[in-house]
């Protein structure tokens, strides 16, 4: 039987990855949020396309969870294991709200499932060696 070390591994950059990602992520969502709160008729919209929410109050869910994933990146580089349950959970919303905004605005909406996606793989296949001792 060998011996188990707890030293990371290359891999634990995938780890650091996706807490500076879920930072960016928290950024640029706060940021859609602020711009769906202050200019709602920015974004293009025709009568085929259903959002469930007015702009101001999508804008409003946008920018608490742009600060919620913010914060959960900080405490990701701390190395905090409850921080990466919540992050992949917070990454999963993020991505399924972006889904839901991808008619008013699709470029933005694209790149941040692409985010949302790294962050659940670095976190769910690499994460396990930010573990804090």
């Amino acid at each position: 039987m060998s011996a188990q070390t707890n030293t990371p591994t290359g891999w634990v950059g995938w780890g650091y990855f996706a807490s500076i990602m879920m930072m960016v992520l928290g950024f640029l969502q706060g940021i859609n949020g602020l711009v769906g709160i202050f200019k709602s008729n920015y974004y293009l919209v025709t009568s085929t396309h259903i959002i469930a929410f007015n702009f101001k109050t999508w804008g409003w869910i946008n920018l608490v969870l742009g600060v919620v994933i913010f914060m959960a990146g900080l405490e990701l580089l701390r190395g905090a294991t409850w921080a990466r349950v919540v992050a992949v959970l917070l990454a999963a919303l993020s991505l399924v709200a972006n889904l839901g905004f991808v008619n008013a605005y699709p470029i933005w909406s694209i790149t941040m499932m692409v985010i949302d996606a790294l962050i659940i793989y670095a976190l769910t296949v690499h994460g396990h060696e930010l573990k804090d001792e």
